[in-house]
C-alpha cells in the first residue's frame, strides 16, 4: 500500500514525471482560485450583502482577529499572504474526503515549501515594515555572539513548521488507509469526518504559527519603528 503522494505518478509530458503531490497541488490551485474569483464577483456595498459576500466577509473577519491579535494593529497587509496559506491548506486537507485523493499536505515537499513561505516572508515583512538596519540588528542584540543561535533558530522552526503538518496529514491518511483495509466501511468513514476537523485544524495552527513568527519580527521592535515614526 503506497499513501505517499511522491511515489505515485499520475502521467509524464516528456521526460518530466508528474506525481500525485504536484498533480493535486494544481488542483487544489485551481480550485482555489476559482473559488476566489467566485465569491469576490458582484461584491455591493449595501446594507444587504449576499450570503456569498457575507461568508467572504466572515472569512475577511475572523483573518483580520486572528492576526491582529499578534501582530497588532495594521492586519490587512498580512492577510494576502497569511490568508492565501491558509485557504491552501484548509482546501488541500478537507479534500481527503474525495476518492482517490491524497493531500499534498501529506508530502514533505508540500509542507517544506509552504514553511519556506514563510520563513522568507518573516525578513521580508520585518525589513519592509522597520527598515533593513533596524530589523538586521535584533540578530546582534544582546550581543553579536548570539548571531549563529539566532539563524540556528530561524531555520529549526521553520523546520518544524514543515515537519509538524506532515506529519499530522500523512498520519491521518495512514491511519485512514489501514482502517479501510481492517474493518466496515462506517468506521472509516467516520473517521474521515474526524479526519475533515483535524484538516481544518491543522489549517488553523499553520496559520497562528506563521503568524507569531512574522509578529516575533515586528513585536519588540514595534515600539522602536512607532517611536521613530512619532
Amino acid at each position: 500500500m503506497t499513501i505517499n503522494p511522491d511515489k505515485i505518478i499520475v502521467f509524464k509530458i516528456g521526460g518530466l514525471q508528474v506525481n500525485e503531490t504536484i498533480f493535486f497541488t494544481w488542483i487544489v490551485m485551481a480550485l482555489t482560485l476559482g473559488l476566489a474569483l467566485v465569491m469576490t464577483r458582484g461584491l455591493s456595498s449595501t446594507l444587504a450583502p449576499s450570503r456569498r459576500q457575507g461568508a467572504l466577509e466572515y472569512l475577511l473577519t475572523f483573518l483580520e482577529t486572528q492576526i491582529s491579535a499578534v501582530v497588532g494593529e495594521r492586519p490587512r497587509s498580512f492577510v494576502p499572504f497569511l490568508g492565501t496559506l491558509f485557504l491552501f491548506i484548509l482546501i488541500a486537507n478537507i479534500l481527503e474526503v474525495v476518492p482517490l485523493y491524497h493531500p499534498p499536505t501529506s508530502s514533505l515537499s508540500t509542507t517544506a515549501a509552504l514553511a519556506a513561505c514563510v520563513f522568507f516572508a518573516v525578513p521580508a515583512f520585518g525589513i519592509s515594515r522597520l527598515g533593513a538596519r533596524a530589523y538586521l540588528r535584533e540578530y546582534l542584540e544582546p550581543s553579536p555572539f548570539m548571531l549563529p543561535f539566532t539563524v540556528i533558530g530561524e531555520f529549526s522552526r521553520t523546520l518544524s513548521l514543515a515537519v509538524r503538518l506532515f506529519g499530522n496529514i500523512m498520519s491521518e491518511s495512514l491511519i485512514a488507509a489501514i482502517l479501510l483495509t481492517i474493518v466496515p466501511l462506517f468506521v472509516p468513514l467516520i473517521f474521515q469526518a474526524f479526519g475533515l476537523l483535524i484538516g481544518a485544524i491543522q489549517a488553523y495552527i499553520f496559520l497562528t504559527l506563521a503568524t507569531v513568527y512574522i509578529g516575533s519580527a515586528l513585536g519588540a521592535r514595534e515600539t522602536e519603528f512607532e517611536m521613530e515614526v512619532k
